[in-house]
C-alpha cells in the first residue's frame, strides 16, 4: 500500500508567489492621474481655416498643435507613451526614462517626466537644432547626442539597461499606446470640430509620418467611424517611409531627415502601411517654400514638418479644383517656428543645404491665384 508523500514546510510550497507592491502601485496611481490631470487642464487645439478663394469650393483646415504646452504635436504623444508605461508596469517610481528622439518627442517627454519627478534622457542626432535641445534641457530632461541618425535606437537601449530604467521607443509604441477608437484623439477631435462646417466629412487628411502614430491614428480611426475620407501620408526627401510603402517592405535609407519630426532612416514599426491611401514625397526645398508661403498668407510661422503637410494638402486641393469636386481637406500644423530660427529659417542655414525653394515658391504663387498645379 503506497501513501502520498508528506507535505512540506509552508515556506517551500512555490505555488503561490505574491509580488504584490503597495506602495509601488501607489506611485504609478499618482503618476497616472497626475498625467490625466495635465490633459484636463490643457483645452483642445484650434483648427484654422486657411483662406483659400470661396467661389473653389474647397475648405482647408490646419489643426493648430502649436498651441500644447510643450508647443507641438508630440505633448499628445508623450502623455500616451507615459501612460502606457506606467500601466504596463515599466516605468516605477525613479525609473530613468529614456527615449530616442529627433527634437519633439523628447521636449514633451521631458515634459512629463519632470512632472512625475523622474530622471529624462533623450538619444538624438547631433544635428538636432540648439533651440530643440535647450527646450529638452529648460524642461529638465538630458540630452545624449550621436553622430549618426540610425545608432539613436541602440544607444537609447543600452543607456536604458546601464541606468536600469526603461526606453518609451516611441518608435514601436506610438501606435498601440494612442486609442485610436476615440478617447479625445486628434482624430476624433478633427471630426467634432468639423461637424458645423459645410463640408464636415474631409476628402482627405494629410499628414506626415514620424513614428508612424499620427497616421495609423486616422487610419484607424476612419474606417471605425466608416468615414470615406482618405489618409495622404507626406514624407520628405531620404525618408524610407515613402520607398518602404510603394514597394511594400521595410526599407531603410540610412538618412537623417532635414525636415525634423518626420522622415526616418527606415521604415518604423509604428508606420501602419495599411491604413494609408495615398503617399507623396516632398522635396524639402518645397517644405521650406510652403512654410514662408504660409507665414505670408497667414502671418503664422511654423517649422518645417507643416510645410510637408502644407505641399501635400495644396496639391490634392488643386486636384479637388481641376476636377471640379467640392469638398474639404484636413492638415496639421505641427508646432512653432521658433525652434528653428538657426536651420529653416535661416537664409544662410538653407543656402548651406544647397536648397533651392525659388520654383516650388513660384508653384505656389500659381496655386494660390488659380487653384493649379504643374502638370
Amino acid at each position: 500500500m503506497s501513501t502520498a508523500p508528506a507535505a512540506g514546510p509552508p515556506d517551500a510550497d512555490l505555488s503561490d508567489v505574491d509580488r504584490s507592491d503597495p506602495a509601488g502601485r501607489a506611485w504609478v496611481d499618482r503618476a497616472v492621474a497626475a498625467v490625466e490631470a495635465d490633459a484636463l487642464r490643457s483645452a483642445d487645439t484650434h483648427l484654422l481655416v486657411y483662406p483659400l478663394p470661396p467661389e473653389w469650393g474647397v475648405d482647408l483646415y490646419l489643426k493648430d498643435e502649436s498651441t500644447h504646452p510643450t508647443g507641438s504635436l508630440k505633448h499628445r504623444l508623450a502623455r500616451s507613451l507615459f501612460l502606457h508605461a506606467l500601466c504596463s508596469g515599466w516605468i516605477t517610481e525613479g525609473s530613468t526614462v529614456v527615449e530616442a528622439s529627433s527634437g519633439s518627442t523628447a521636449v514633451s517627454e521631458a515634459y512629463v517626466a519632470r512632472m512625475l519627478g523622474l530622471p529624462f534622457v533623450a538619444v538624438m542626432p547631433a544635428s538636432t537644432s540648439r533651440e530643440k535641445i535647450a527646450l529638452i534641457e529648460r524642461h529638465g530632461g538630458r540630452c545624449h547626442l550621436v553622430e549618426h541618425a540610425a545608432d539613436v535606437y541602440d544607444e537609447a537601449r543600452r543607456l536604458a539597461a546601464e541606468t536600469g530604467g526603461h526606453y518609451l521607443d516611441q518608435f514601436t509604441h506610438a501606435e498601440r499606446a494612442t486609442d485610436w477608437r476615440g478617447n479625445n484623439t486628434i482624430a476624433e477631435s478633427v471630426f467634432e470640430q468639423l461637424a458645423l462646417e459645410r463640408h464636415p466629412v474631409p476628402e482627405w487628411v494629410v499628414v506626415g509620418a514620424g513614428t508612424g502614430g499620427t497616421s495609423a491614428t486616422f487610419g484607424r480611426y476612419l474606417r471605425f467611424r466608416r468615414h470615406p475620407t482618405r489618409l495622404a501620408v507626406v514624407d520628405p526627401e531620404g525618408s524610407a517611409f515613402f520607398p518602404g510603402w510603394v514597394a511594400g517592405d521595410a526599407a531603410t535609407t540610412g538618412t537623417p531627415s532635414r525636415i525634423e519630426g518626420i522622415g526616418r532612416p527606415r521604415m518604423e514599426p509604428s508606420f501602419l502601411p495599411t491604413v494609408v491611401d495615398r503617399m507623396i514625397r516632398v522635396p524639402d526645398a518645397a517644405s521650406l517654400a510652403a512654410v514662408h508661403h504660409l507665414e505670408r498668407a497667414t502671418g503664422r510661422r511654423a517649422g518645417g514638418s507643416t510645410g510637408t503637410n502644407l505641399w501635400g494638402a495644396f496639391r490634392l486641393v488643386a486636384e479637388m479644383v481641376a476636377a471640379g469636386r467640392t469638398g474639404s481637406v484636413v492638415t496639421l500644423l505641427c508646432d512653432g517656428g521658433e525652434r528653428y530660427g538657426r536651420t529653416l529659417h535661416s537664409p544662410d542655414w538653407v543656402a548651406g543645404q544647397g536648397l533651392d525653394c525659388a520654383p516650388y515658391a513660384a508653384v505656389l504663387e500659381e496655386f494660390a491665384a488659380t487653384g493649379r498645379w504643374p502638370g
